[in-house]
Parts: C-alpha cells; sequence; structure tokens
C-alpha cells in the first residue's frame, strides 16, 4: 500500500462518509489538533520505563483519542454508521485517576505553576496546552456540527489530568515546582 494518494494535493481530505472537505476544515481542525496530542502523549510514554505504572494508562487515553478522532471525522447525520464506538467512561476514567493521584501527592495545588520540571513533566504541561487548544477547536465546531457531549468532556478532564500528572510527576521525583503566584480565590476562602 502507497502512503500517498494525491487526493490531497488540491487541498482537500476524504472524512468519513465518503465526502470531502477543505483541508483546513475546522473538522480537520479539530482532528489535526488530536492527532497532535495523541502525538505528544507518546513522546510522555517514550520517556516513561517500559514498566512505568503510567504507561496502561497513557495508552488507553492513546487508543481512546483514535476513536475520538474517528467520531470527529463523522458528520452528525450519519455518525451511528461508524464503527468505531466510545468508551462511555471517558471522562470518568480522567477522574479516577486525577482524584487517586491528587490524594498521593503531598503539596495540595494552591499556586500558580511555571510549566516546567522534569522531562516528563514538561512533556505532560505541553500535552495540556495542545489538550486546550483541541477542546477550543471542538467546540467551535460544534456550533456547526454537534459533537458528542463525551467528547467536549474528555478533552476537558483529559487537560486536567495532564496537568496533575505533571504535578504528580514532579511530586514523585521529589522535585519543587516553580511557584508563580498564589491562587487569589483560594486566598479569599481562607
Amino acid at each position: 500500500m502507497r502512503i500517498y494518494t494525491k487526493g490531497g494535493d488540491k487541498g482537500t481530505t476524504g472524512i468519513f462518509g465518503g465526502s470531502r472537505v477543505d483541508k483546513d476544515d475546522i473538522r480537520i481542525e479539530a482532528n489535526g489538533t488530536l492527532d497532535e496530542l495523541n502525538a505528544s502523549l507518546g513522546v510522555i510514554r517514550a520517556l516513561l520505563d517500559e514498566q512505568d505504572e503510567r504507561q496502561e494508562m497513557l495508552a488507553y487515553l492513546q487508543r481512546s483519542l483514535m476513536i475520538v478522532m474517528s467520531q470527529v471525522a463523522t458528520p452528525s447525520a450519519i455518525r451511528e454508521e461508524n464503527p468505531n464506538k466510545l468508551p462511555e467512561d471517558l471522562d470518568a476514567f480522567c477522574e479516577q485517576h486525577i482524584d487517586r493521584m491528587n490524594n498521593e501527592m503531598q503539596h495540595p495545588s494552591t499556586y500558580f505553576i511555571l510549566p516546567g520540571g522534569t522531562p516528563v513533566s514538561a512533556h505532560c504541561h505541553v500535552a495540556r496546552t495542545i489538550a486546550r487548544r483541541a477542546e477550543r477547536r471542538l467546540w467551535t465546531l460544534n456550533r456547526t456540527d454537534e459533537v458528542p457531549p463525551l467528547i467536549l468532556r474528555f478533552v476537558n478532564r483529559l487537560s486536567d489530568l495532564l496537568f496533575t500528572l505533571a504535578r504528580w510527576e514532579m511530586d514523585k521525583e521529589g522535585s519543587e515546582e516553580e511557584r508563580w503566584k498564589a491562587f487569589l480565590y483560594k486566598k479569599k476562602n481562607n
């Protein structure tokens, strides 16, 4: 099988159902950003030891993102024809891991922090920002063609999970996070 089809040489690409759209169509923008996010998760996995406990979680997220991209590539009018079904627990999966990691950390999050730290933590922050951009693109698409609410919730939770994963990595390594400013709303409530 050839990797090149020449089908996109004139600025369009195929989507589920056989139609073609412009390569800068919001559906393609959203999917391209999700693909970038998935690749970023692959970088994080490559930085971890194969036996690291996070490998399974990140692999599940990558496989789930492939299904999400398939669903996003499908216009809502024919989405039921797509054989790639979303796992129903995507947002809950993220929440469970966020809660577990938060419970294991020594220091609560009371400051805005500067992204960085260890290579794994820094890459988690990069992936978090890509997830936020994907979320923005999905909401733009949602204005013209409904995106399944589970996908919107999942990408939102995934960015929270990646932030927590970055912090958990620093905590696990015994590294100090570089603080910027205290959360003002948390100061007012104390």
